[in-house]
């Protein structure tokens, strides 16, 4: 939603980080006006609007009632994260290259960041591959062949995969990649684990 209220998000939360500053936050973030929140959690529209200007602190069944009109449990509205500011959106050339050698790899976001994941854009030219031994690591990832194909081992399977095909395989088992193909292979990928 592109409107007034939600220019100045962030800020209000990051002001104090109250449950009223919390809320309208909420409402925002889903769309909804102190109305239609109101109707929808069967309180009063003054009740939200008293709430959200820090004029009333609601009991903690007072919030769930109007929570539930979002809906949303209690530990999902505290546990919001509104004050990171971390990067959201990266550049091409924010990316930096990762790895060594023919094939080049950009890793999304900054490498060493604390991340749950690794997103990778990687060009395999033709003919490379990811190494003559089979990986096996923890976690998990999965790819979408962007252009050209790329030869995929996972275990005992073998795939050539092609634009618009993905794969998807827990990094416990051994894994390899190949470019058969006499054109680069372009592909985008995510691995569950920081990359190294």
């Amino acid at each position: 939603m592109a409107n007034k209220e939600s220019v100045v998000l962030s800020q209000d939360i990051s002001d104090g980080d109250d449950v009223g500053a919390r809320l309208k936050a909420v409402r925002i973030m889903h769309d909804l006006s102190q109305r239609e929140l109101a109707k929808r959690a069967g309180v009063t529209n003054a009740t939200i609007s008293l709430i959200e200007q820090g004029r009333v602190s609601p009991s903690v069944g007072s919030l769930k009632k109007v929570l539930d009109g979002i809906p949303l449990s209690l530990a999902e509205f505290f546990s919001l994260r509104f004050d990171d500011q971390s990067p959201v959106f990266f550049h091409a050339d924010d990316m930096p290259v990762v790895g060594e050698g023919a094939i080049r790899s950009r890793l999304l976001g900054a490498a060493g960041d604390e991340r749950d994941m690794s997103i990778l854009h990687t060009v395999y030219p033709p003919g490379t591959d990811s190494g003559p031994q089979l990986y096996c690591r923890g976690g998990a990832q999965g790819g979408i062949i962007m252009a050209g194909q790329l030869e995929v081992m996972v275990g005992g399977e073998v795939a050539l995969l092609g634009p618009g095909d993905g794969y998807y395989f827990s990094n416990n088992r051994p894994h390899r990649f190949r470019n058969p193909g006499d054109c680069d292979c372009v592909l985008v990928s995510a691995i569950s684990a920081p990359f190294n």
